[in-house]
């Protein structure tokens, strides 16, 4: 199956970080501890990294947790963005500590010698900065303009603030149009894309809990995806951030984007299964989560779909009445019954990525 074709966007670049077509979508969250808490953000953002996130946003309400970012800087190497309203002082505090890039509106941070001075900050340390609109905050002239947030406001915003940089001959720029609305969202990102190449951040602004957020951000970051556009992502949850890094990788794996850790293959319940699927299934996906190679596992319950899923994957079990078959590169290996087949199943995923590191003796 061919690769989705990226609408092509300007690329720029983030700390160690490319972003812009030719790289991979990047994978982006955003701490919940408080930045002037340098120990505790630090720790979060070392609990995202061994999750796979590549970018990280901090919240930066105040001087003081502008000036923690120093702190925060020293004790990691991810590009880290600050999240700035209303106020230059902090964008330019923020850059000051060593902030990888900026989110800024620059509409709202003052008048245009206060914005001037940001970005003759930001273009003395090649610092990017992103432009987020969010429906729940456009100017007062859109609103009473459109009636209600429409794509078309939130567009029109954008390329507002955009002037506003452009005018200052500063064009290091990504962009985000969020609404909480998933179609407002889709269309929205549509309509910038067909206008502009600056590279765009994708999200569901405020797309709700674990649950009910994942299913928002699956569709319409899905829908986007699968037009080519977005450059960097964040799944916006109420949630453990690291929730939003895990949701955003089964995104990315279920289109063929990018390929993270194991895609766990299962099958639903029905009246043919004869051995405890659901807890086998989620006892192997959470004994397996620490694992970041590519690899497709098949948890399935039955013998009607379970032996030929089982096959394709890399790895896989077949349940039977209290039995379960193991295979293994399309082979079957061997019958368990049903109390050892977790542990059969994640000892052998573990030596298949034991045999993966290079220098690894073959069997």
């Amino acid at each position: 199956m061919n690769p989705i074709p990226r609408k092509k966007t300007r690329t720029i670049t983030l700390g160690s970080v490319k972003i812009g077509w030719g790289a991979p979508v990047a994978v982006q969250s955003m701490c919940n501890t408080d930045t002037r808490d340098a120990a505790a953000t630090l720790g979060q953002i070392g609990r995202l990294e061994a999750a796979g996130c590549e970018i990280v946003r901090l919240a930066v309400p105040d001087e003081d947790a502008a000036k923690a970012i120093g702190a925060i800087r020293k004790g990691t190497r991810i590009p880290l963005i600050a999240d700035i309203h209303f106020s230059h002082t902090l964008a330019l505090e923020a850059v000051k500590q060593g902030v990888d890039g900026l989110r800024i509106n620059p509409g709202n941070i003052g008048g245009k010698d206060k914005v001037a001075e940001v970005v003759k900050a930001c273009k003395d340390k090649g610092i990017p900065i992103r432009i987020g609109v969010n429906a729940g905050s456009l100017e007062k002239h859109l609103l009473e303009k459109y009636g209600h947030p429409t794509p078309e406001a939130i567009v029109e915003s954008a390329f507002g603030h955009i002037r506003i940089l452009e005018d200052l001959d500063y064009r290091n720029i990504k962009v985000s149009l969020k609404a909480s609305d998933v179609l407002t969202t889709v269309e929205s990102y549509r309509l910038f894309s067909k206008k502009s190449e600056y590279p765009l951040h994708i999200g569901i602004s405020e797309a709700g809990t674990l649950h009910s957020g994942t299913i928002k951000s699956a569709v319409g970051l899905g829908i986007l995806l699968s037009e080519g556009i977005g450059d960097t992502m964040r799944v916006s949850l109420t949630a453990d951030p690291v929730e939003e890094v895990r949701v955003a990788y089964e995104i990315l794996k279920s289109l063929k984007i990018r390929q993270r850790g194991v895609n766990i293959i299962s099958c639903p319940t029905c009246g043919r299964t004869e051995i405890d699927i659901i807890g086998l299934a989620e006892n192997v996906e959470k004994r397996l989560s620490h694992i970041t190679e590519p690899l497709t596992v098949a948890v399935m319950g039955c013998v009607v779909n379970g032996p030929g899923e089982a096959r394709e994957a890399d790895i896989g079990i077949a349940g039977g009445k209290g039995t379960g078959l193991l295979f293994k590169h399309g082979e079957i290996i061997k019958k368990f019954p049903e109390s050892e087949l977790a542990d059969v199943l994640v000892a052998e995923v573990e030596k298949i990525i034991l045999e993966r590191k290079p220098g690894a003796r073959s069997q």
